[in-house]
């Protein structure tokens, strides 16, 4: 179930960005405005667009968290091999991305602090993203 639910979100995310996509809506959407004068702008009318735009919004914001869920796990599969295969990279950042968001900003302003101060991991005098690190 959940390949089949991955190969058909990657499929309708893909072809949902595409540029054909866009232009078969605008022309949909034309239509349906020309439409209007013919039917006397009807409540069945405005129901049509508002209907179809609704259920096609809820239905994309699902394909669209799963691609970014997927995409974004991949790329931290990525980076932590970069840091376990890099010799002096710090293996204690891998996983961070389950931290809180109040706890990666202190991480993140530690690390923009070493660098303004002009010091990096190796001639660092102040261990604070160590200790940060080691702390979560």
């Amino acid at each position: 179930m959940d390949q089949l639910f991955t190969r058909i979100a990657s499929k309708c995310a893909h072809a949902m960005g595409q540029p054909l996509a866009f232009i078969i809506s605008t022309v949909l959407v034309i239509i349906w405005a020309l439409s209007g004068p013919l039917l006397n702008y009807s409540d069945t009318w405005q129901l049509i667009v508002n209907t179809a735009t609704t259920v096609l919004t809820f239905l994309a914001v699902f394909l669209i968290q799963n691609s970014q869920n997927r995409d974004g796990a991949a790329m931290q599969a990525k980076l932590d091999e970069i840091l376990r295969a890099l010799e002096e990279a710090r293996v204690e950042f891998v996983g961070i991305e389950h931290l809180t968001d109040l706890q990666i900003a202190e991480i993140r302003r530690a690390l923009e602090n070493d660098v303004k101060n002009g010091n990096d991991r190796r001639n660092s005098t102040g261990p604070t993203v160590e200790r940060l690190l080691a702390r979560y």
